[in-house]
Parts: C-alpha cells; sequence; structure tokens
C-alpha cells in the first residue's frame, strides 16, 4: 500500500478511536448524570436546605458590608414550608408561575409553565428558583447598600408593602420600604409575557442630609447542581463583561481560595447563572458602569453558595429628592429565538450566546435555523431533521458524485488489483509502483472515497451541538415510539422493544440499551459498505467489518434525532451510490 494510502486509513482509525473513548469516557458519565439530575428534580423536596445569609458585597473603597443574616429559623424545611415564611406577591404570566417575598423582597419562586420535569404534559413544571431554608435556595435579590454607616438599607429581613397581590403582564407592583429615617424605597417590578423582569427602584430622600447609595442585583445559588459534566456544554456561572463571554465552572470556583471572588470592572453586559436549558441573568442598565463577580462560599462548613452580583456606580440622594434606577432580571427558558428578540429589544451583547452553541457557532447557529424553518413548514422536527440531511446531500452532490464515481471504478478494477497483489506478493515496491501506474492510467484517486464522510464530520457534531443543547429539540416528538428527539431511543432490543414485561435499563449500562433506530443505523452502515470498494489491506478489511457493529454502541446513547439523521443519510448515500455503479457498469 502506498504511503499516503495508508497515512489516510491510519487518520480514519485514530478518528475511530477518538470518537469511541468520547463516548465511554463522557458521552456514558452524561447520560448517567442526566438521568441523576431529572431524578433530583423529582425529589426536589427530600434535598438538603441551606444558609440563606449572604456572601459580602463589595467593590467600593471602603464600603462597609450592610447585609443582615436572614431571619429564618435554622431547621429544614419543605419547598412549602420556606415559602409560607412570608407573605407572597403571586407570579402569574404565559410563561411563569411562582412568587414574590415581601419579607427581603426575593424573587424566590418560579416555575416554567411551559415545560415538564417529563415528556408527560401532566408531569410538574419544571422549578427554576427556590427560597432559601427550602430543598436547594436559589433566588435573586436587588437593593441598596449606603456609603454612610449608620444609613438603614432594605436587607433580607425587611418587610415590604406591595400595592398589589399578583403581578403579571398587565398589571405591575411597587412594594414600598420606609426605614424610619427619612429615607422611602420603592420597587416597582413589571414582567412580559415571557422570561424578561423590570425592576426600577427608587429611593425618596425626606430627611436633612444627602446620601449616597450604590444600587446592586444578585443571583444566589445554594448546593452545587447535579450538572452533566461534558466539555461541549457549560454549565455554571456566565456573563458577558466588556464585549467578552466569560463563562466560570462551579469547580473553578470551588478550586480558589475563599473569600477570592472573580471581578470584573464593565461598562456593559450581563451575568448569571445558566443550567443546561434554564437561566437566571441580571442585566444592569446598559448605560452605567458596574463591578460585577463571580464567587464561592463554604456556608456552615458544607455548604457550597455561589453568586454572580453587580454592584453599579453610586447615586447621590439630596435632600427633597428622589433617585431611581432600572435593570433586568431574565430568568427562564433559553430559546433561542427569545434570547436574540431581548438582544435586539435592550441592545444585550451577546446575550444568545447563553446557548452554548460553542466554537462552531457559525455552522451551529445557522444549522438550526435552517431547522427551525423546515419545523415551521413540516410541523415536525423529526421531519425537519430529514428535510435538511436531502438539503446538505444537495450541497455536497457534486462532490459525493466525483468522489462516489471514482469509488465505482476501484471496485471495477478490484479483481485487477487483486491479481497485481498476488503476482508481486514478494516484491512490495513493485507492486506499490505498479498499482499507481494503474492508478496514474486509469485517473483514479484511492483516497477520494473518503471525501464524503470527512466533509460531513463537522456537518455531524454542528448536527449533534443543536440536538444537545438548545430547549427547542427538548421532548420535541417524531413518530411512533419516539417521543423526544434529544434523547436516546428508549427501546431496546433485549426486550424485544418492550414486548417482555421488564426493564434492561435497569441493569445494563447506556451503551448497551440498543433501540431500534440504532440498529437501523447499524444495518445501513453495514449496507453502504458492502457496495464500496473493500480497504487492499486484508486486515483493514476485517477491522472495517466491525464498524457497524461499533458504531452500533455508540449510537445508542446518542440523542434519537442524531441517529435518525444518520440513518437517513446513510440510505440517501446508498441509493446515490448504487445508481453511479449502475451509470458506471458495476454491480
Amino acid at each position: 500500500m502506498q504511503p499516503d494510502q495508508k497515512n489516510i486509513w491510519l487518520a480514519m482509525a485514530i478518528i475511530v478511536l477518538m470518537f469511541v473513548g468520547w463516548q465511554f469516557f463522557y458521552e456514558l458519565p452524561r447520560i448517567q448524570q442526566e438521568q441523576e439530575a431529572l431524578e433530583r428534580q423529582q425529589q426536589l423536596a427530600a434535598e438538603q436546605g441551606g444558609d440563606p445569609t449572604l456572601p459580602e458585597l463589595s467593590g467600593v473603597e471602603g464600603l462597609e458590608d450592610a447585609q443582615a443574616e436572614a431571619n429564618f429559623p435554622d431547621v429544614q424545611l419543605t419547598r412549602g414550608e420556606a415559602l409560607a415564611l412570608s407573605e407572597r406577591i403571586t407570579i402569574d404570566t404565559p410563561s411563569l408561575h411562582g412568587s414574590i417575598a415581601l419579607t427581603g423582597g426575593r424573587i424566590d419562586d418560579l416555575t416554567l409553565v411551559k415545560y415538564h420535569e417529563r415528556v408527560d404534559p401532566d408531569s410538574p413544571e419544571v422549578v427554576l428558583l427556590s427560597p432559601a431554608n427550602g430543598p436547594s435556595p436559589y433566588f435573586v435579590e436587588f437593593g441598596w447598600l449606603a456609603e454612610e454607616s449608620g444609613v438603614v438599607v432594605p436587607d433580607n429581613s425587611s418587610v415590604w408593602q406591595a400595592s398589589g397581590s399578583t403581578l403579571t403582564p398587565d398589571t405591575p407592583v411597587t412594594m414600598t420600604w420606609d426605614n424610619g429615617q427619612g429615607l422611602t424605597f420603592e420597587r416597582t417590578l413589571s414582567v412580559d409575557d415571557q422570561y424578561m423582569f423590570t425592576v426600577n427602584q427608587s429611593v425618596t430622600n425626606s430627611g436633612g442630609a444627602a446620601v449616597t447609595l450604590f444600587p446592586y442585583g444578585l443571583i444566589n445559588r445554594h448546593n452545587t447542581p447535579e450538572i452533566l459534566g461534558f466539555y461541549i456544554l457549560h454549565e455554571g456561572l456566565i456573563g458577558v463583561l466588556n464585549e467578552t463571554l466569560e463563562e466560570v465552572d462551579y469547580d473553578d470556583l470551588n478550586d480558589l481560595e475563599e473569600p477570592n471572588p472573580i471581578t470584573y470592572d464593565s461598562t456593559n453586559g450581563w451575568l448569571g447563572i445558566t443550567d443546561k436549558y434554564w437561566q437566571t441573568a441580571l442585566i444592569p442598565d446598559q448605560g452605567d458602569s458596574f463591578k460585577g463577580r463571580f464567587l464561592h462560599n463554604l456556608r456552615n462548613g458544607t455548604i457550597d453558595t455561589y453568586q454572580a452580583d453587580y454592584l453599579r456606580s453610586a447615586v447621590t440622594v439630596d435632600p427633597g429628592a428622589t433617585a431611581s434606577t432600572e435593570d433586568l432580571l431574565f430568568a427562564g427558558a433559553k430559546v433561542v429565538t427569545e434570547l436574540d428578540a431581548y438582544a435586539e429589544q435592550y441592545d444585550i451583547p451577546l446575550f444568545d450566546r447563553s446557548v452554548d452553541f460553542g466554537w462552531f457557532y457559525f455552522m451551529t447557529k445557522p444549522i438550526f435555523f435552517v431547522l427551525l424553518w423546515l419545523k415551521g413548514l413540516i410541523g415536525n422536527f423529526g421531519l425537519a431533521i430529514l428535510a435538511l440531511t436531502v438539503i446538505i446531500k444537495l450541497l455536497f452532490f457534486p462532490l459525493a458524485n466525483k468522489s462516489y464515481k471514482a469509488m465505482s471504478k476501484m471496485r471495477k478494477l478490484a479483481p485487477e488489483m487483486k491479481e497485481m497483489r498476488e503476482r508481486y506478493k514478494d516484491d512490495k515496491p513493485k507492486m506499490q509502483q505498479e498499482l499507481m501506474a494503474m492508478y496514474k492510467k486509469e485517473k483514479v484517486n484511492p483516497a477520494s472515497g473518503c471525501l464524503p464522510i470527512l466533509v460531513q464530520i463537522p456537518v455531524f457534531f454542528a448536527l449533534y451541538k443543536v440536538l444537545f443543547v438548545t430547549i427547542e429539540m427538548r421532548h420535541a416528538p417524531f413518530y411512533g415510539w419516539i417521543e423526544d428527539l434529544s434523547a436516546p431511543d428508549p427501546t431496546v432490543i433485549w426486550n424485544l422493544f418492550g414486548l417482555l414485561p421488564f426493564d434492561p435499563s435497569q441493569f445494563l449500562p447506556a451503551f448497551l440499551l440498543i433501540g431500534a433506530w440504532p440498529l437501523l443505523m447499524s444495518c445501513t452502515m453495514w449496507l453502504q459498505q458492502k457496495i464500496s470498494p473493500q480497504p487492499p489491506d486484508p486486515m483493514q478489511a476485517k477491522i472495517f467489518l466491525f464498524m457497524p457493529l461499533i458504531f452500533l454502541f455508540i449510537f445508542a446513547t446518542f440523542p434519537a434525532g442524531l441517529v435518525i439523521y444518520w440513518t437517513w443519510n446513510n440510505l440517501l448515500s446508498v441509493g446515490q451510490q448504487y445508481f453511479i455503479m449502475r451509470k458506471e457498469g458495476v454491480t
């Protein structure tokens, strides 16, 4: 075999080994962690609570910590019991259910109306925010810090008075608190039909001296959440500071010596905490500079607490005057089109990067929008994937035709090549010389058959990313047994695809849970191999015979949508290749 051809096969073997290693060392742990995360969500009320004391806000020279400890009992409470500790303003929108605590003024109770824990629409709504002293506290707080000592500002034990009992897109709510020293604090909250809150804070000074205050916002999360831990997806603290995307993993903060927050000085941007599909993000007034932080504290020596916060520039309130600020809070599902709309409406830099499209953003996001457009035309994301496959095949049609013609010629020359190897089996240099002469005479490039596979690899990974990170694919059905294109095929060959009354997933690892679609994919891959020229080296030929079997186990863990794409792509390739072989007289 000529050296160039050996290098090609070696490169292909390395790609396959990397692919297999990727699945065993990253994908399988991801699947297991995702299952644990679902169980965790379903058993939310049984989790440990946390200490609601807030870490110190800093960033201004000489600013003292004005946060008081929360006036909550130090006992473990259920979520319902924790919510009952304070009177509340109900949140009721087409996208959100929840409430705001009048004690502390926190937004600490949110569930997502349009998203459920399981495919079953009657399953509980996904819980986003939860109150302190309940299971896994996760809340948002806005307020003021005073530069002058002795000035009392509202803290997380202050009891606010509300102008209304329910916050809806049509009815904003104003909360009021008087410090008894001549300062009246007002906070008006409004919300749209989706996931954006507008927070307008004002301070009226009826005293005799000017005061200097610093507006702040924070997102606080207790307990390290169960994350997928997969390198193609960021989960943790996130922000865009000075036009730069910053992603900080929970582990990165845990490794820092305390107190040692990661700090940023920025003139615009946003920051928050992101999960795979959900996010909370603070968006300060884009016209004001602020100091942003990501930090981790260990409460009571055992409870991890993570916080993203900002401190805006000073506001001086003269006697008889009123000062106000306005900021935004995003709390909800990371729907790409809605993130884009918010970015344009409020001039939020790189807000769509909340969805981890990765390094191949330039390819991943366009593929997503093509799928979204096709889904709008066809009405089903599974059919949209099939249509996208046809479009991709048409784009690469000239290259594929050229490649398949070369493969047909190689297949046609196979008997002559076999005879030549037998003739010169004891003279390898002569055999290589004669093979090269034959390739040149017949105008055949033995490496050209690899091109269709190589050009599909970037598309494959981009589509994998789309299926993996976009919430639009979550619980998106196909037909038959596929109710979620973002999850592996739920059928299993070992119980005859559900005919036998037992569940193999209880005792088999994920890569052995072979479903119907991975089996179909493996069959189409075998069929494509049968009509393709075999590798000239006998050992390579034997190795490649096992490739459909290897990929069968690999694809068992892949999202069903990706397996459907690959199966359909193989069938189209087989049809195209067979047509060209007939045309070239090779059948």
